[in-house]
């Protein structure tokens, strides 16, 4: 082999593997989390700019209560709450308190969240938080779809996934806790 197809071999094993290197997406803890557990999802992408659960689903194209947003509640001298509730759905406190048996609950400010979970708002999953103490609660009315959409913990990145697989995932306890938003 002359010192040309060295050359040759070499740099096409280089483009190999700077080409595989873009086909690798790095998996997030929702994502591990899924497979852990042989729950099905399908990542989509959104702008990163993008907070909005409501502009998402449109971005999606998929009805706006199939989009789930993920709320942090504080509750006095507890462990806050982390509640999905549909992007078009606002949460009721009243509803959530008599669910929990709280007698005070507040939301969380977007800077308060942040710091409670260590995720930046607009990817903030109940996957991404499971071992650390959150209970988590699904607004009800979630349960008219197969699939939903999720954070998968990072923004930019929503998860598809089957709503019995994201229930049994996060053991999270199906409540009236949202009304539609006007």
């Amino acid at each position: 082999m002359d010192a040309f197809q060295i050359y040759l071999n070499l740099n096409l094993s280089l483009y190999r593997k700077l080409s595989d290197m873009g086909k690798k997406s790095k998996k997030t803890l929702a994502m591990k989390v899924l497979e852990g557990q042989d729950v099905v999802y399908e990542p989509y992408n959104y702008p990163i700019t993008e907070r909005d659960a409501l502009v998402i689903a449109d971005h999606f194209g998929v009805n706006r209560s199939q989009v789930l947003k993920t709320l942090v509640v504080k509750r006095p001298l507890k462990k806050p709450l982390l509640i999905m509730v549909p992007a078009n759905f606002r949460l009721n406190l009243k509803k959530l308190a008599q669910v929990t048996g709280d007698k005070k609950l507040k939301m969380s400010t977007h800077a308060e969240a942040e710091k409670i979970t260590g995720l930046k708002v607009g990817g903030i999953s109940p996957l991404a938080l499971l071992n650390k103490g959150f209970s988590i609660f699904l607004e009800r009315t979630a349960l008219e779809f197969e699939d939903v959409f999720v954070s998968a913990g990072q923004k930019g990145l929503n998860l598809k996934v089957a709503l019995d697989g994201l229930i049994k995932a996060t053991a999270a306890q199906v409540a009236d806790v949202a009304d539609l938003a006007d």
